[in-house]
């Protein structure tokens, strides 16, 4: 799945590579530390989700993109 990441640059290029060292995860970069309020909420969506349909491995995937 798509590991939505936001913050600083710096902090990015380290979690790009520990995200890029899992197979099957990708790095997206979704901004700021100031959008970290808008990305935050769909880990309670995903949970819900999860319980909802009695699996552990829901998760978003961000159409559109390069591979």
């Amino acid at each position: 799945g798509d590991v939505l990441v936001c913050g600083p640059r710096k902090g990015k290029d380290v979690v790009r590579t520990l995200v890029e060292a899992i197979e099957g995860l990708r790095f997206v970069d979704a901004g700021g530390l100031d959008q970290a309020r808008l990305v935050e909420p769909l880990t309670a969506l995903l949970i819900g989700i999860n319980r909802r349909y009695k699996v552990d491995r829901a998760g978003v995937r961000i159409t559109g993109l390069p591979d």
